[in-house]
């Protein structure tokens, strides 16, 4: 009896042994085909996490890029508006820079056009000039000097040597003059006498500045005498200091002592005549 226990458990633990290894073999082969499909689940675990994290990096630099490309969109168009408001006050600047410019050559114009009226009115003083008095000495000289008409005489025609008493073929040609200077009222004549540089030692007057300055009264007073304004007549000595040619020789000396005889417009009629041309261009500027 105690020899069929023991067969029967033999027996028994015998065929359990055969039974667990034949599982274990089982479990073997799927704990094989699983960790297989861990192996492959983590290798496609860990592509996926390398794809999000490529991913989420791409969505940051987009993000980054969104932001620049939106603060360069503002910078644009502040930009935009900036330039805008720059071109419209350009063209404002510019427009008012034009107007200036028209407006400063309509001033010149209105100039020219004064000065053109005084050279107009020059030209007119020559040829009257010229016609009353006449070309056929060759001791007169009518011209123009800077804008301004000047008679010049030797001292032949006007006075002897040293004097200033008025010779009688000079009284001829101031009479000529005074009609010329009763003719333009608006007009002045200046009347200039110069001297050579030989020292005047006779007589009342102390040197050249006496002579030049007694001969251009002397002048002026045989002007008035023949009918001209004396408010219109402006005596002037210059001595010896204005010489046309250097006094070296007697012929030169004798080119020297002349009196010149200017016939000028009153330099405040000449503003006066050009502050119209203003006031006239500033009254046409307001009506536009």
């Amino acid at each position: 009896m105690k020899k069929l226990l023991i067969l029967a458990i033999s027996s028994s633990i015998l065929l359990s042994s055969c039974i667990s290894k034949k599982k274990y073999t089982d479990l073997e082969s799927q704990y094989k085909s699983t960790k297989d499909l861990l192996n492959t689940a983590t290798v496609k675990l860990n592509s996926c996490l390398a794809d999000k994290a490529a991913a989420e990096a791409r969505e940051q630099s987009l993000k980054e890029r969104l932001k620049d490309m939106k603060k360069t969109n503002q910078d644009l168009i502040q930009s935009s508006k900036e330039l805008t408001m720059l071109t419209s006050k350009g063209a404002t600047n510019l427009e008012k820079s034009l107007e200036s410019l028209k407006e400063k050559d309509l001033k010149i114009s209105r100039l020219q056009d004064a000065l053109t009226k005084k050279d107009s009115v020059t030209l007119a003083l020559v040829t009257s000039l010229k016609k009353e008095v006449g070309l056929d000495d060759e001791d007169i000289e009518i011209n123009v000097e800077k804008g301004v008409v000047f008679i010049s005489l030797s001292d032949k025609v006007l006075f002897k040597s040293g004097s200033y008493k008025i010779t009688t073929r000079a009284r001829e040609i101031l009479g000529k003059v005074a009609i010329v200077i009763n003719s333009k009222p608006d007009f002045e004549a200046l009347v200039e006498g110069h001297t050579d540089n030989v020292p005047y030692s006779s007589g009342v007057l102390v040197d050249n500045w006496d002579l030049s300055a007694k001969r251009a009264t002397a002048i002026v007073r045989e002007l008035v005498s023949l009918g001209a304004n004396p408010a219109q007549l402006i005596a002037a000595g210059r001595s010896e200091f204005v010489p046309l040619v250097d006094n070296t020789t007697a012929e030169n000396r004798s080119t020297n002592r002349r009196t010149k005889i200017y016939v000028l417009p009153k330099i405040d009629q000449f503003y006066d005549m050009i502050e119209s041309e203003m006031k006239d261009l500033e009254t046409q500027g307001g009506g536009q």
